[in-house]
């Protein structure tokens, strides 16, 4: 059974840093592409990134050149960390995965997710 939980959200001054963690089971990351999307209220579910089981990783064109994907496979974890935080950052945060190859990951057509974490940017 997959399974995804998110972690490391909290209230951050914009301009200021963040580093999210996914903790994975059931399943390696060799089996799904795994990523974040996002949600603020009111608004539209937002893919953040994407790394797909080739090793390719997407990134949403809003958080591009300041979010960066990692991963522990050991640990089977995987971080977000996000610089220069501005208030339209804030969002609750997911992980979730999606077929390991071809068309969903680059549009972040996710199929499974945890439960989010909470992510405030004050300005």
């Amino acid at each position: 059974e997959v399974q995804l939980q998110a972690s490391g959200g909290g209230l951050v001054q914009a301009g200021g840093s963040l580093r999210l963690s996914c903790a994975a089971s059931g399943f390696t990351f060799d089996d799904y592409s795994i990523g974040w999307f996002r949600q603020a209220p009111g608004k539209e579910r937002e893919g953040v990134s994407c790394s797909s089981a080739d090793g390719t990783t997407y990134y949403g064109d809003s958080v591009k050149g300041r979010f960066t994907v990692s991963s522990d496979n050991i640990k089977n974890t995987m971080y977000l960390q996000m610089n220069f935080l501005k208030p339209e950052d804030t969002a609750v945060y997911y992980c979730a995965t999606t077929k390991p190859y071809g068309s969903r990951c680059p549009l972040f057509d996710f199929e499974q997710y945890g439960q989010g974490t909470l992510v405030t940017v004050s300005s």
